[in-house]
């Protein structure tokens, strides 16, 4: 049995060129949008101002089903939960959804959701949870949106971070066509100056990305001063070289006008001296950047280490004795395994033995 096509893996002219092959008029794909994105609806039973023969042949057609929750946590303080969502055949996704209080943030009222976009990852980062689950298939463009929809039927969500499982750049067009729904008026209608898109470095990606239109923030991952230290914490980036990355950051500025920022895993005693610091400051000192600092937590079979708090300040102040913008990530969630594929990883291990900790995702 072939499995009925979502409807939001459609772009919003695409539904319309449907409908108009089908004798209806073009202006009911904005109806249709507004009712399976805005409104989040999962029936087309709902879609009350549409005439009741088409409900019946999108109903036929297409499917509107939300991704079933395998699991959802929630934080103690009750700002930070994340679910694990089904997509069937034994593959699982993350979404954490962060409410931050305006008294610790300068946006009152800010909800942001941290999507995946694989199953699992092949960028090989030796410090991350999905990275040692290796790779499994990409996310079609409605299971993107699923995650940040399954969220915004309960409230109002005002930011998107591209920081879950998986290399967003990597499954380039699903990520655009979600983002597309994401900020289209007749979609979610999402500022797109609070959406942002995390890349452990795909040069051409970044590049392509640039030229979109579109005002996306960009982080891309560093997490060392050098290439041969940065090679050994990420299998991947072997064929990339940091400058090469530093370059494509400075076009992106150009082309969008948008801060980069640049994220640094802290590993103790592998990337975070101060003599580091000062290196990689010099890297990228005289572009519109910011560098954002991660203390890392132990995943499982890492070998890698948390840095004190000491280390870290340390290495924040090098960085901006040298001129550079540097914050320390705030983390959040670590009680209901909030980092980036540790939950799917505990929960998929529950016969077996669970993982530890990862760092939380949060957008800088």
């Amino acid at each position: 049995m072939v499995a009925m096509r979502h409807l939001l893996d459609l772009s919003l002219e695409e539904i319309g060129d449907t409908l108009v092959e089908w004798g209806e008029p073009r202006f009911r794909a904005t109806q249709i949008a507004q009712w399976a994105v805005h409104h989040g609806v999962t029936d087309f039973e709902a879609m009350t101002n549409l005439p009741a023969p088409l409900r019946a042949r999108l109903t036929v057609e297409f499917s509107l089903a939300p991704l079933p929750v395998i699991t959802a946590r929630t934080a103690d303080d009750g700002a930070t939960t994340k679910v694990l969502l089904d997509l069937g055949a034994g593959a699982a996704v993350e979404a954490v959804r962060m409410d931050y209080d305006p008294d610790e943030d300068e946006s009152p009222d800010r909800t942001t959701v941290c999507v995946s976009t694989q199953v699992g990852c092949a960028m090989g980062c030796s410090f991350c949870a999905t990275g040692q689950q290796g790779f499994t298939r990409n996310l079609r463009p409605s299971e993107i949106l699923a995650q940040v929809l399954h969220f915004t039927r309960e409230r109002r969500v005002t930011n998107i971070v591209f920081m879950g499982m998986g290399e967003p750049l990597a499954n380039y067009d699903a990520t655009l066509r979600a983002i597309r729904w994401m900020v289209h008026p007749d979609g979610l209608d999402l500022r797109q100056r609070g959406i942002t898109v995390s890349t452990v470095g795909l040069v051409r990606a970044i590049d392509r990305l640039a030229d979109e239109g579109l005002q996306v923030g960009l982080t891309v991952s560093l997490h060392a001063p050098d290439d041969e230290l940065r090679r050994r914490l990420i299998d991947t980036a072997r064929g990339t070289t940091i400058d090469e990355l530093v370059a494509a950051a400075k076009r992106y500025i150009e082309k969008r006008g948008r801060r980069v920022t640049f994220a640094y895993a802290l590993l103790d005693h592998v990337n975070d001296e101060p003599e580091q610091a000062t290196r990689l400051a010099r890297r990228i000192r005289g572009i519109q950047a910011h560098v954002n600092l991660i203390p890392y937590n132990p995943t499982a079979g890492a070998g890698l280490r948390r840095p004190s708090r000491e280390r870290v300040r340390a290495f924040q102040r090098a960085l901006q004795a040298e001129g550079i913008n540097a914050t320390v990530r705030i983390e959040r969630g670590q009680e209901i395994a909030a980092a980036c594929g540790q939950l799917r990883t505990d929960v998929m291990n529950e016969k077996t033995a669970p993982s530890g900790a990862a760092f939380a995702v949060i957008e800088p």
